[in-house]
């Protein structure tokens, strides 16, 4: 029987029971709504709300329960509709009334949201610690790349040589502004709906800073209204996710091109490729391609809870329902995709030679012959049209702009002397390029120094966070 049979005559039409029912998704919640209802209980007692004696039958009834949940033993019914419903039956069958007295100045909507915010803040730390595994990774390949060069891209075609390590740190940085966003959707959920009840709080004289200390929030949300009628700290926690899986495939895009044969640039490890049923020879880049195609599914859940979000009046209302289940899924593919990510840059080998090889190709020395005009006297817009001529006659001749001769550089314009061979070094080119944030390696060297105090920082920042309580991982129990 539901426990808000008491208002109707007629049982619920059969259909309606597994579509209405969240049990399947929200039993993931469950050590978050046991500690939610630990927690509230022992708030009950201390405010003389409900005898110690029942309050302790009850947090041991919950913990009891919990075990169960653990080893797998624990038999869910969907006809308990979700995870409160089922935890809250099955401790009233164990322990009697007083389990009936644990809802005592609760609702399920304020207890839905604090089971939800619980688990947000857990999947966000875990994240964040996920995220800095990646960036070590990402950060001793770029240390161990020392002087090693390739072709920087712009359009996927040659732009201008640059580090290695250079372009591996661009990652770290984006993955370091990962970070403070996961950060942010941690914060956003760290804050303890309980008290707010079905909507408008209650009349029992509840301590919600207690639960909250209990539970590790480090504040209680400060309208009842707003306490359980938004999920915005979860869309905070989606576009985290979704913008770290944007990056992701970012890179997963250039380890396909960098290990094909086109490239060359790194071979993946045979523990993060696949093979072929039919072709013997392919070693595919199947787990960088599978990255690259789960970001769609990340950002679809995002889009999923914006748009069941956009439309709902105050207070609570059943859409809400469909809350869980895109982060959880966004949340879990994520960590996913981060570990895999971690694991192929840890074992990737890098071709410095077949990098260096193509370097001659795109005339990557471009942009430095026209800054050699501009300072010697020619307007850069002159010197982009004198340098863009040279390299015409380079494509007519079939070769790099810095393997013309001396004499086709001279009668472009009188301005270049023999010092232009300096214009053409690749490695000087890389050196002289020492600006902040820039390529050369003084410059790298600095900007690795900084990534790695930054990763100290945000390392520190997990530790410090408020308390969570970890995600269940339960044997298989039925349903």
């Amino acid at each position: 029987m539901a426990l808000w049979s008491g208002r109707f005559e007629e049982a619920a039409a059969p259909v309606t029971q597994e579509f209405g029912a969240s049990l399947p998704v929200d039993k993931a919640l469950y050590k978050q709504d046991i500690a939610g209802s630990i927690a509230h209980a022992t708030m009950l007692a201390a405010q003389g709300i409900i005898g110690q004696e029942d309050a302790d039958a009850i947090c041991e009834g919950l913990k009891a329960i919990e075990a169960d949940i653990d080893a797998g033993t624990f038999v869910f019914d969907i006809a308990d509709e979700d995870i409160h419903m089922a935890i809250e039956s099955e401790l009233t069958r164990r322990i009697g009334a007083a389990g009936g007295r644990l809802h005592t100045g609760r609702s399920r909507n304020d207890q839905v949201a604090t089971d939800t915010r619980l688990a947000a803040k857990a999947l966000a730390k875990d994240l964040m610690e996920a995220n800095l595994g990646l960036r070590a990774a990402l950060l001793d390949a770029a240390e161990e790349a020392g002087d090693t060069v390739l072709p920087g891209m712009t359009h996927l075609q040659h732009a201008q040589p640059v580090l290695l390590s250079h372009h591996l740190l661009a990652y770290v940085w984006m993955l370091g502004r990962d970070f403070t966003r996961l950060s942010a959707a941690f914060d956003a959920a760290d804050l303890l709906p309980l008290g707010a009840a079905a909507l408008a709080g209650t009349t029992y004289p509840l301590d919600r800073r207690m639960t909250a200390g209990l539970l590790g929030f480090a504040g209680v949300i400060e309208n009842s209204l707003d306490a359980v009628s938004d999920r915005d700290f979860l869309l905070d926690l989606e576009y985290a996710c979704s913008v770290m899986a944007v990056h992701l495939s970012r890179l997963s895009e250039e380890i396909v091109l960098w290990s094909s044969q086109e490239f060359g640039f790194i071979t993946l490890s045979d523990a993060y490729s696949t093979g072929s049923s039919i072709m013997p020879q392919k070693k595919n880049p199947d787990f960088a391609e599978l990255i690259r195609g789960k970001t769609g599914r990340v950002v679809g859940d995002l889009v999923q809870l914006l748009m069941t979000c956009k439309g709902l009046p105050l207070a609570y209302n059943k859409d809400m329902q469909e809350d869980k289940e895109g982060a959880l899924d966004a949340a879990k593919t994520l960590a996913q995709c981060l570990a895999v990510m971690t694991g192929m840059v840890s074992t990737w080998t890098v071709n410095a030679d077949r990098m260096r090889s193509v370097m001659h190709r795109g005339h990557l020395a471009a942009t430095d012959v026209a800054d050699y005009l501009a300072k010697h006297g020619m307007p850069f817009r002159e010197a982009h049209a004198v340098v863009g001529h040279l390299v015409l006659e380079a494509e007519k001749q079939g070769c790099d702009i810095s393997e013309l001769p001396f004499e086709t550089f001279k009668e472009a314009s009188e301005l270049f002397g023999r010092d232009i061979t300096k214009a053409l070094d690749l490695d000087a080119i890389v050196a002289a390029r020492t600006t902040e944030g820039g390529t050369a390696p003084v410059a790298v060297a600095e900007q690795l120094r900084r990534a790695r105090a930054r990763y100290l920082v945000d390392e520190n920042a997990v530790k410090l966070l408020s308390p969570v309580i970890p995600m269940g991982a339960p044997a298989t129990c039925s349903l």
